[in-house]
């Protein structure tokens, strides 16, 4: 009887250790998330204006040159221009040319600054809830199930509905 009791209590010790050492995994689909928040929206709104702002400048000195260069082949052509002057103005045209290049690499920088400065901020809030979520909730870990690295759902609780509720969505 002794020994039975001995079990029993060892096996209940064993339990609330078991139990309290327990671990707590969640997961959210950080993509589906990102999609429906409004700031998203008007972030990729604003990115999109800036965008074709740039692009359109760019596009003026495409068709600046491309004018030049219609004008060189037409002068050219009738004989008007000497050897020279030809050189000279295909040495123009040539720099206009690289600065064209120039100015699409300044482009996917500054577009890229741009994309950081208007989506940090929002990044910065959903991690913020999720961290605040995880606490609260007692996580161990939360994963981002739109990675791809979890191999099965059922082994946590899917906290969307949580930080959706906390971003006011």
């Amino acid at each position: 009887m002794k020994n039975l009791i001995l079990a029993i209590s060892i096996f209940v010790s064993l339990s609330f250790a078991i139990e309290a050492n327990a671990q707590k995994f969640g997961y959210i689909n950080a993509t589906q998330l990102l999609v429906e928040l409004p700031e998203v929206k008007a972030a990729d709104e604003q990115l999109l204006t800036y965008q074709n702002g740039l692009i359109a400048k760019g596009q003026e000195m495409v068709q600046a040159l491309e004018t030049e260069y219609n004008a060189y082949i037409e002068e050219a052509n009738t004989g008007a221009l000497s050897q020279v002057q030809m050189q000279q103005k295909e040495g123009a045209m040539s720099v206009k040319q690289q600065e064209i290049q120039q100015y699409e690499q300044q482009v996917q920088n500054m577009i890229g600054t741009k994309r950081q400065e208007l989506y940090q901020p929002i990044l910065d809030k959903v991690n913020k809830v999720i961290e605040t979520i995880g606490k609260e909730e007692g996580y161990t870990m939360i994963f981002d199930s739109s990675t791809g690295s979890i191999l099965s759902s059922n082994a946590g609780d899917d906290i969307s509905a949580k930080v959706k509720a906390k971003l006011g969505l």
